[in-house]
């Protein structure tokens, strides 16, 4: 999930860090608050180790995945590439593709998968920076240190930002969460299947599937 910031942690120093990411992070440095930019994060070295996000403005930082967090958001991703791509739908993206979904302050989230349909795609070749603007399909995989505000916030914000769909997979219940700009919110077990709705007419996966590698 997301950049990573350089050995030279002078950069950092300016700016207000926080961990983890919801609406309001914990403070880890009582230095003067200088709001970031998603420019600004971007030009940030990579040093692998260091993950972070943005978050109105402040770095919140992003704890590493367990290797049962990865088997399923590769299952996620193959299932929705496959389909995708075969029917031209537009372009599945994986893990450590950055969205800004809010200026002014900035806010950079990277999902876990996403997608992003052929009429919303530039033409030529996909810009080299973040993306502007939310996916139409975000994924976002439940770690264990995960808190249920903070996903919470992140469904909040994708939506807000123009996202039509929202899954929130829950890998200890087996279930994943469904939310549309709507309000609607829809709860699918293991054994349902899960649907793409306008988003991915016609995708259709059995939840347990996303768990399969994971048995």
């Amino acid at each position: 999930m997301i950049l990573c910031l350089g050995a030279a942690l002078d950069h950092r120093s300016e700016y207000h860090v926080s961990v983890h990411a919801g609406d309001e992070p914990m403070s880890v440095a009582r230095q003067e608050k200088k709001l970031m930019t998603a420019e600004e994060l971007w030009e940030m070295p990579e040093v692998p180790g260091k993950r972070f996000e943005l978050v109105r403005g402040e770095l919140a930082e992003v704890p590493g995945a367990s290797v049962r967090h990865g088997q399923i958001v590769a299952s996620v991703f193959l299932l929705l590439h496959t389909f995708a791509s075969e029917r031209g739908l537009g372009v599945v993206l994986g893990d450590g593709v950055a969205y800004i979904i809010r200026r002014d302050p900035d806010t950079v989230r990277v999902p876990d998968a996403s997608f992003i349909a052929s009429e919303r795609l530039p033409v030529g070749e996909l810009p080299e920076t973040f993306r502007e603007g939310a996916p139409d399909l975000a994924v976002e995989v439940v770690s264990p240190n995960d808190e249920a505000e903070e996903v919470r916030a992140k469904v909040r914000e994708y939506l807000q930002a123009g996202s039509r769909l929202v899954w929130v997979v829950w890998p200890r219940l087996r279930t994943v969460s469904v939310y549309s700009p709507v309000g609607i919110t829809r709860e699918v077990e293991s054994d349902d299947e899960l649907e793409g709705g306008e988003v991915l007419p016609g995708f259709r996966a059995r939840v347990s599937d996303l768990f399969e590698a994971c048995r």
